[in-house]
């Protein structure tokens, strides 16, 4: 059992504050999707024939479920400080992400506001040194705290942000960055600091049986941002720097390809298009989800699947990697 290494209470800490969220969120979620239509809280599905519109934002139902639960489970279980300043940090960019959904407020202001957002987290980051494979433990002290613990969080929270495009692929991908991360910490038998992104875990696997294909809603930046903040936090909780960055290569490729985009300054174009089969037909290589559908005809559920395949091997590296590496 995957929580064996963990103490019986642990075991029902984690077991609990997964299935709650992850359960109310899916049965929650045709509530949200209704209401989110009924309010015309929508967007387009562009590569389905005919464009349909769906609801947007549920990333919200995300954010909330997950405080409710952490909530719920205060009454039974004791949790430690740094799991409610996680969730602070995480409601922080989970509002901001409310804001961009609204108006936009500009690259450099985004940036520089979601940097503080962190801030919280600087004095509850236990672990200050970089393990490197072969090398040992570099301690860092007051630049791991300043610079690393609000750059890292910012960062995996605009690259789940970016890699983004098709039905279920953000929130699928970050699902198993999320999983994987929460394996290495139970493999080392350190849990106590990660429920509230137990939590948020759960309740995005809820949210992603009606965002996978064909989806009936999608979660808008308020769902990546909270998610991204998400996966930034437990990476410096943990101390897992080598290895989240591994398991978060994909991502990375992704912003690379498009800041060549810009370098190259290239025309603008945000989506493809949908051929008759079905299959996408999209204008260049120059996102990582797009390179497949570039030289192939493949169909949105299979480019999504591939992105899924290659990021599982990214997180099974950096599983693989011994202790807080």
């Amino acid at each position: 059992m995957i929580f064996s290494s963990a103490s019986f209470i642990q075991n029902i800490m984690l077991t609990s504050n997964f299935l709650v969220p992850l359960i109310v969120t899916a049965v929650a979620m045709p509530y949200f999707i209704r209401k989110l239509t009924e309010n015309n809280i929508v967007a387009k599905d562009v590569y389905k024939k005919g464009t349909p519109t769906i609801a947007d934002r549920g990333g919200t139902a995300i954010l909330l479920i997950a405080m409710l639960s952490l909530s719920m489970n205060s009454l039974f279980f004791k949790f430690t400080s740094t799991n409610y300043v996680a969730m602070i940090v995480i409601a922080l960019f989970g509002l901001f992400g409310v804001l961009d959904d609204m108006i936009n407020i500009g690259r450099s202001s985004k940036l520089l506001i979601m940097y503080y957002c962190s801030y919280p987290l600087i004095q509850y980051a236990t672990h200050t040194a970089v393990t490197l494979p072969n090398v040992g433990d570099l301690e860092l002290g007051i630049l791991y705290l300043q610079f690393i613990v609000p750059t890292y969080v910012l960062v995996a929270s605009n690259l789940v942000n970016m890699h983004s495009g098709f039905n279920g692929l953000s929130s699928g991908l970050a699902i198993l960055v999320l999983v994987s991360l929460i394996i290495k910490s139970v493999l080392i038998s350190d849990v106590e600091n990660i429920i509230s992104v137990v939590a948020i875990t759960g309740a995005t696997i809820g949210f992603y049986l009606y965002e996978q294909y064909p989806a009936r809603i999608f979660w808008g930046n308020v769902g990546s941002l909270t998610v991204g903040a998400a996966i930034g936090t437990i990476i410096v909780i943990q101390g897992f720097i080598i290895s989240g960055f591994i398991m978060l290569i994909p991502h990375t490729v992704n912003f690379l390809m498009y800041v060549y985009w810009k370098i190259k300054k290239y025309p603008h174009v945000k989506f493809g298009k949908v051929r008759e089969d079905g299959t996408l037909e999209v204008p260049n290589p120059l996102t990582l989800k797009w390179v497949l559908p570039y030289y192939y005809r493949v169909t949105e559920k299979q480019a999504t699947y591939a992105m899924f395949l290659l990021t599982s091997v990214f997180c099974i590296m950096g599983i693989m990697l011994p202790g807080r590496v």
